[in-house]
Order: C-alpha cells, then sequence, then structure tokens
C-alpha cells in the first residue's frame, strides 16, 4: 500500500466527518457542498462555531477561534456561503469591539488541553482575529465589523513591534496576503518568522512546532520565499519519515482526550498528503484527481 494509500485510510478509519469530505474534495474532486455540510454542523444559532471544531476545546459554544478553523475548510475548498460570513461577522461585533480573543471564557467550562488557560482571553488579539479578517477578505465579504476589526489589526501592527511568535504570524500573514499597499508590514512579518517562537526552524526537532507548510502549504504560494530551499528539503524529509504504521501523522502535544486526539491525527494526517503531493514527494499517479492542493 503506498504511503498515500495509507494515509488515505486511516482518515476512513479514524478521521472525523469533516477530513474525510475535505479528503474526498481536495483529492477526488467531490462537490465542496460535502464540506460545507460538514462545517455547518459545528455552527450554532449566534452565528458562530463550536462543538469542538478545534478538538482541543470540547465547548458547545462558540470561540473565536473555532470561527477560523471553519473559515480555514472554507479556505481549503474555495468556497464560503455568504450567509454564513454575514452571520459569523454579526456575531463577532457581539464579543467585542473592534477586535475579539481567541476564546471567551465558556471554552475553559469543558474538557480543554492543558495549554489553554485565562492567557488567550478576554483581551483582543491578533491572533485570531487577523487570521479570521484575512479569511474574510479572501470571499470578497463587507461587513462594518470586518472594517473595523481589520483597521484594530493594521493599527496593532503599525503601532507595536511585530509578534514574536508563530501562531500570531500565521495570522498577520494571513489577513496581509488578501490586502493592498502592506508590503512593508508583510517583510517586517517575514522576517520575524525567521526567529519566531512556536517555529520549528530544527526540522528534526521532536518537539511541537510549526513548519513552512503552515504558510506555505504548496510551492506557489506567496509565502513559499519566507523558507529557505534546504529547509524545504529537510522538514519534507522529517514530514515524509512521520508517517506512522497505522497510516495516519502523530502530533506531539497532548490533548483532552482520546477522541480529540483521533481528530487531531485525522487533520495532521490530511495536512501531511496534501503538503506531500504539493511539494511532489508523494506520486500523482496516487491519487484518482489531484487537484490544486491548497
Amino acid at each position: 500500500m503506498s504511503s498515500y494509500d495509507h494515509g488515505r485510510a486511516y482518515i476512513v478509519s479514524e478521521g472525523r466527518l469533516l477530513e474525510r469530505r475535505l479528503a474526498e474534495t481536495v483529492f477526488d474532486g467531490a462537490p465542496a457542498s460535502g464540506v460545507l455540510t460538514a462545517v455547518a454542523a459545528f455552527a450554532n444559532p449566534d452565528g458562530g462555531f463550536g462543538h469542538a471544531l478545534e478538538p482541543d476545546l470540547r465547548a458547545s459554544t462558540s470561540q473565536p477561534i473555532f470561527a477560523e478553523q471553519a473559515l480555514r475548510a472554507y479556505d481549503d475548498v474555495g468556497v464560503a456561503p455568504a450567509e454564513v460570513l454575514d452571520a459569523l461577522c454579526d456575531h463577532l461585533a457581539g464579543i467585542g469591539q473592534p477586535a475579539v480573543p481567541a476564546i471567551v471564557p465558556s471554552a475553559l467550562d469543558q474538557p480543554h488541553a492543558a495549554h489553554w488557560t485565562d492567557d488567550f482571553g478576554p483581551k483582543p488579539s491578533l491572533n485570531p482575529t487577523a487570521g479570521i479578517c484575512g479569511l474574510i477578505h479572501r470571499f470578497g465579504a463587507s461587513h462594518p465589523w470586518l472594517d473595523d476589526a481589520t483597521g484594530w489589526c493594521l493599527d496593532e501592527l503599525r503601532s507595536s513591534e511585530m509578534p514574536s511568535d508563530a501562531h500570531t504570524l500565521r495570522c498577520v500573514l494571513t489577513l496581509l496576503e488578501h490586502l493592498p499597499d502592506t508590503g512593508d508590514l508583510a517583510e517586517e512579518a517575514g522576517m520575524a518568522v525567521q526567529t519566531a517562537t512556536w517555529f520549528r526552524h530544527e526540522p528534526d526537532d521532536p518537539g511541537y512546532g510549526l513548519t513552512p507548510f503552515h504558510f506555505a502549504a504548496d510551492p506557489g504560494d506567496r509565502w513559499r520565499s519566507l523558507f529557505s530551499d534546504d529547509l524545504i528539503e529537510r522538514s519534507l524529509d522529517r514530514l515524509a519519515g512521520d508517517q506512522q504504521a497505522d497510516g495516519g501523522w502523530p502530533i506531539t502535544w497532548e490533548p483532552p482526550s482520546a477522541a480529540a486526539t483521533l481528530e487531531w491525527r485525522g487533520q495532521a494526517t490530511l495536512l501531511a498528503l496534501r503538503w506531500l503531493m504539493a511539494y511532489g514527494r508523494l506520486d500523482p499517479s496516487d491519487t484518482p484527481d489531484p487537484l490544486a492542493l491548497r
């Protein structure tokens, strides 16, 4: 069984419905409607998203970090319902003007991973506000909250030091990718990635960290130039070598439950297959119909 087939089998066996639907659309060309339906299952009547969409938070209540996760799923398939984006902006406006924190207090009322603490709220932050705004801009939506929150992000970036952690920088670069006339900030953010915390600067480091592929999922992506060819190749070597005997990819932190572990591994496996294919490390003949893997 090829690495690709083994990974796909793992997603079918252990992944949640969202990752199964994403795999069908990204790899097999299935209609995006399946992904939209799967994301809709996490939606709440208030316009936000809940129900452990980010598996380390088991809360059913709407959380800003869940909104970012939903938008990244839409980004994967290139479609986002306009009415959902509008309702989401209404919801986010009700949390805080103009920006939002990663979580609201109800997130910690249910089981959660140890790294999720009160430090992530209630103060508004670039992570995830910038990422949310960038992904909504990506779909050409307009909303008063989006205007205000985008302005807040830009003011924050221009008046303060550039963030130094990889998660926040990923959100910042997501925003800047979809805004005009922000080349100076993009250059500064790109430089900050080179020394960022929570980034895997050494591919063989067994600890947790974002990889170059979290910023450039495809060689043609705008932020690919931030990373040397050597780092990309060594990171691909590490990624290919991390596939486990069960076909899935591991994670490097402790989720709050067995279910969360499986959900994260399903996500990790989907990402690994996409990245390895995009960068030419999996033979295209391993898939029925390879698509643009962005």
